[in-house]
């Protein structure tokens, strides 16, 4: 071997050695943060993105000799946002996997007033914010030209409700049975359905660069979609009612993962990002064939991706600069969480109220509806690879995601909801019913008409996140 050779081979050694150096120090303190997180009551997952953070300029950076830059050298970095886009396809895979569209139709009017309420006033007012704000945007950070696609985005970002973290605030508070634990995860499900929608949207107006091109991005997309509905969820079908899927669940465990990364490639081939392919890709897999088959495959994907998704933090904290933000930027975070707390809370508490809820209830469903968390930072890390972010914004928009999760759980305390003292792992898992079907003052039933069953397996629960 040549000196050249040599070198490059040590240079290639020494980069993989620090990533791992890395990576066993993203884990180790998503694990400690994640154990802080539930002694004060959090869901682990907000403890997780705070350890990300904290690792980043913001926290670390602050220490004598930078150690952020120590520990995550400029040329480790493209290895750890690889494994964070691994670990965050599995996860939009599971995301979608658990997301039942069936379960759209027949939610009630007063779900579907809710959920619409709580989308289209937190979307006009971040589009409204972004015009405003615009002039102080840093435009040499911004690929879009003019104000429409930024506008566009944190509008749709402001809709958001994290569903999974809902679901698992939900379980701690033990309300999965409860009328307004079953509407909120309804209206939850609803919004984010629809903010994914309009996400991919705005993504073609920001790619596309032209209408040809967003013609082909449009044309491209429904004929992706048309694959999977009609040739890859029935050959999943065929695959499982086959029984060559259940053996141990090696082959659909295969076919599976070979779907996502697939599915992921294709959505960023298209010109979408590639949490798209793969959500959609999990929206099209036979639930209930694979449950009945081989429940534990899918639970083995999800289990993948949430070990790998403290990197994703990680990764998003290293872009996260609190001490760059200036005044104006303490002016836009301010402004952000002030902007998403009143659309949420607004948009849902005076829905709910319309529709014949009293006011308790009200209130807790713009508490519940308003927590961003982990699905905020994965749409803001897609809007900030597509260039409609500057990262003032982005830190902004960061802060803003954890702050709304962090108000979730004591101001469900405050209005009298306590944490289930019983372990996570006998909680039953949490049913959707036709709220329309229970009158006000009852909680749900198992008599109660059924939207779509369950959002978890039978016998399964939720990851502790």
């Amino acid at each position: 071997m040549s000196e050249t050779h040599f070198l490059a081979a040590r240079s290639a050694d020494a980069i993989t050695g620090s990533m791992f150096a890395g990576l066993a120090l993203i884990l180790a303190a998503a694990f400690v943060f994640g154990r802080l997180a539930g002694r004060v009551g959090q869901p682990a997952v907000v403890g997780e993105i705070v350890a990300g953070l904290a690792l980043g300029p913001s926290v670390l950076g602050l220490l004598p000799g930078d150690p952020t830059d120590t520990l995550f050298p400029a040329d480790t970095r493209p290895l750890l946002q690889a494994l964070s886009q691994l670990g965050l396809v599995l996860f939009m895979f599971g995301i979608g996997h658990r997301l039942d569209a069936a379960h759209l139709r027949g939610t009630g009017r007063r779900v579907t007033a809710v959920s619409l309420a709580s989308v289209t006033l937190p979307f006009l007012l971040g589009a409204g914010l972004a015009v405003l704000l615009y002039p102080w945007y840093d435009t040499s950070r911004l690929d879009t030209d003019g104000m429409l696609a930024p506008a566009l985005f944190l509008g749709a970002a402001m809709s958001i409700t994290a569903f999974p973290v809902l679901a698992r605030i939900i379980e701690e508070r033990g309300m999965q049975h409860s009328r307004i634990g079953a509407m909120s995860l309804a209206c939850a499900a609803i919004q984010d359905f629809l903010a994914w929608c309009v996400l991919a949207v705005i993504v073609m107006v920001a790619t596309a660069g032209g209408s040809w091109p967003l013609i082909r991005m449009a044309l491209e997309t429904a004929l992706f979609l048309l694959v999977l509905g009609y040739i890859v969820r029935p050959g999943l079908r065929r695959l499982t009612a086959s029984g060559r899927g259940s053996a141990g669940g090696v082959l659909l465990h295969a076919v599976l993962v070979t779907g996502v990364l697939l599915s992921a490639w294709a959505g960023n081939v298209i010109g979408l990002h590639a949490v798209f392919g793969a959500f959609a890709f999990g929206v099209v897999v036979p639930r209930r064939e694979v449950e009945e088959r081989a429940p534990e495959v899918a639970q083995r994907i999800d289990q993948t991706g949430l070990f790998l998704l403290p990197v994703f933090f990680a990764v998003t904290g290293l872009s996260v600069d609190l001490g760059s933000l200036g005044r104006r930027g303490l002016v836009m975070v301010v402004a952000v969480v002030l902007v998403a707390c009143a659309g949420k809370f607004v948009g849902a508490a005076v829905a709910a109220r319309l529709s014949g809820a009293s006011g308790h209830e009200a209130l807790t469903f713009g508490v519940l509806l308003n927590a961003r968390g982990l699905t905020e930072l994965v749409i803001l890390n897609v809007g900030l690879g597509l260039g409609v972010l500057d990262t003032r914004m982005f830190t902004a928009m960061v802060i803003m995601a954890l702050v709304t999760t962090l108000m979730t759980g004591p101001l469900l305390g405050r209005l009298g909801f306590r944490p289930d003292p019983r372990p996570v792992g006998i909680r039953p898992t949490v049913d959707i019913v036709n709220v329309d079907t229970v009158p006000y003052g009852r909680s749900p039933s198992p008599e109660d008409t059924p939207l779509s069953g369950r959002f978890h397996s039978p016998g399964k629960t939720e990851p502790e996140r």
